[in-house]
């Protein structure tokens, strides 16, 4: 979900999430309250979108500020798991504070497929994303669904990752240090980094700025004037890296599991 998004105060929908519920083994939905001064939802919408909902889990994304809401979706009939805080951040493209040129990186966006799954795989093994607070989620399956949506992005052109030209690996290949990966349009939405990362090997040596600046020159050269991103609220880490570039925090939204409860009942004696 974009961050920005706004709405004419319509019906709530829910939507069908085809990978995950492979991935899952279970019937997964997403409904999402959209923000913004147009939208005007209230519970009560949810509790009729929730209603006529035949899936396993729904996952639910709404602003942060509707603090009354989660009691009141421990009443809708499926146990609510509070999964996580999802903090948005915004920097506009020129106000960035970049780092030193490095001659010892280079920015590239011809990542090959195997690449991209391991350095997900080595990036995120540990984050503690939203899939984490579900018993019903295997933490492997979730990492698994991180490597596929990057690997989208790759695909389609949407992937930025800095390379050593000194650091060499598997038949002296520059090695790669970080990956970016991207949404963006045409019609002026901000850059939304979805997925971004130094490897482990190489952290703590000022990377990850020299990251940004990579998505922020892109963002520009395509005639962007915003880039957003977004992480769990625990993550003050990567926070920190964002305001010390230049980001600033723009929203909150909290993502909550409506599970079907016998679910998670064990086996019946």
């Amino acid at each position: 979900m974009a961050w920005h998004d706004v709405s004419d105060g319509g019906p709530l929908l829910i939507r069908e999430s085809p990978l995950e519920s492979a991935r899952f083994g279970c019937a997964v939905q997403r409904l999402t309250v959209p923000t913004g001064s147009g939208s005007g939802y209230s519970i009560s919408a949810v509790r009729e979108a929730v209603a006529g909902s035949p899936g396993d889990v729904i996952v639910l994304r709404y602003p942060a500020e509707h603090v009354g809401w989660f009691a009141e979706l421990t009443t809708l009939g499926r146990t609510a798991v509070l999964a996580d805080c999802l903090v948005y951040w915004r920097l506009r493209v020129g106000e960035g504070r970049t780092p030193e040129p490095s001659r010892d990186l280079r920015t590239t966006t011809s990542v090959a497929p195997t690449a991209v799954r391991e350095l997900v795989s080595d990036i995120f093994a540990s984050y503690g994303n939203h899939y984490m607070a579900n018993p019903l989620f295997e933490a492997a399956k979730a990492l698994a669904g991180y490597r596929e949506w990057a690997l989208r992005s790759a695909t389609e052109g949407r992937c930025l990752a800095l390379r050593s030209r000194s650091e060499r690996e598997g038949e002296g290949e520059p090695r790669l240090l970080a990956l970016a990966t991207l949404e963006d349009t045409v019609d002026g939405s901000p850059t939304e980094i979805l997925l971004a990362g130094v490897v482990s090997g190489a952290q703590g040596r000022g990377l990850y700025a020299h990251l940004l600046k990579a998505v922020e020159d892109r963002t520009r050269a395509r005639g962007g004037k915003e880039v957003v991103i977004s992480t769990q609220g625990h993550n003050t880490r990567v926070q920190r890296a964002w305001a010390r570039y230049g980001f600033e925090p723009v929203q909150a939204l909290l993502t909550v599991h409506l599970i079907r409860s016998r679910l998670l009942r064990g086996p019946e004696r």
